[in-house]
């Protein structure tokens, strides 16, 4: 991932953060901001991809895979 998208990255992160924070604040439980963070989060992850943490994710399943068998 470029450094320019990574940043990008990172600010969007962040301002999930501060949203799930005032939504909090707000009264709203912990499930709903845990149901904005999870879906805000998947958004991000569709428009902006990280292919690094793709490739983990799927090395991780394909090792825990093999443990299993």
């Amino acid at each position: 991932m470029n450094p320019s998208d990574r940043a990008q990255r990172v600010v969007a992160l962040e301002a999930i953060k501060e949203k799930a924070t005032d939504l909090a604040k707000q009264g709203l439980d912990s499930l709903g901001v845990q149901t904005f963070v999870e879906g805000a989060r998947k958004k991000l992850a569709e428009e902006k991809p990280d292919p690094e943490t793709y490739y983990k994710a799927v090395m991780a399943a394909k090792t825990r895979k093999e443990r299993e068998f």
